[in-house]
């Protein structure tokens, strides 16, 4: 697999498209700003070392439908891993410099920079002690929910062209509750995220990847 297949593909999952519902709340006096609501998930992520939480995430586009899930885990710096329950056996880590594909019982593990990585689970990364909202996104403004939500919506720095909207729907504290990325090409990816812990205890061997025995190693990561 080439370097641009896999680029292209992480482009689907780094970006986002937004349901613009309850705009009117946000006007209503005392509605919290913007700034206020991007300060609020910079306060909640910047306190943590370290995250679980459940995932699912489904692709629509092309043609096709695609649901999976699974487990996320953060810790600083840098650091995550992506256990898919759905497919069984799928894995996506990163350990701060290396990014790795595995499905178990494949004969070869993918592996890439982590510099070079272009998709919507790789700046999550950054989530922990390093959430700076306004300075990452351009062109963003809020809509509030009926449920208490809000969602705030732009364009990711570097990523304008290709992804024209990044929504985030977040709690009144600052918790990310979903990701939702619509491409050029009409694609819809979205995350969900739900039972969040933080500051769980995670060995250092979580983000660490050895392949299996007779598994070779192929460099530039293919779509997944």
């Amino acid at each position: 697999m080439t370097n641009s297949r896999w680029i292209a593909w992480g482009g689907r999952l780094l970006t986002v498209a937004l349901l613009f519902c309850g705009s009117a709340l946000v006007a209503q006096q005392g509605a919290p700003s913007v700034h206020d609501v991007a300060q609020r998930v910079d306060r909640h992520y910047n306190q943590l070392h370290s995250l679980r939480a459940a995932f699912s995430e489904t692709y629509e586009g092309m043609g096709r439908r695609r649901t999976e899930s699974g487990t996320l885990l953060l810790a600083k710096p840098g650091q995550m891993r992506w256990d898919y329950t759905q497919p069984a056996g799928k894995l996506f880590l990163l350990d701060g410099k290396y990014a790795w594909a595995y499905t178990r019982g494949s004969a070869q593990a993918q592996r890439a920079p982590a510099k070079q990585l272009d998709d919507l689970r790789s700046p999550l990364r950054f989530l922990l002690g390093r959430t700076q909202l306004e300075k990452e996104m351009t062109n963003l403004h809020l809509s509030g929910n009926a449920n208490g939500t809000f969602t705030l919506v732009g364009q990711l720095k570097g990523q304008e062209q290709r992804v024209p909207k990044l929504a985030m729907t977040v709690t009144a504290d600052g918790t990310i509750l979903a990701l939702e990325a619509e491409e050029n090409d009409g694609s819809i990816t979205r995350f969900t995220f739900r039972g969040e812990q933080a500051n769980v205890p995670v060995p250092a061997t979580q983000f660490r990847f050895t392949p299996p025995a007779g598994v070779s190693i192929v460099d530039a990561l293919p779509p997944m």
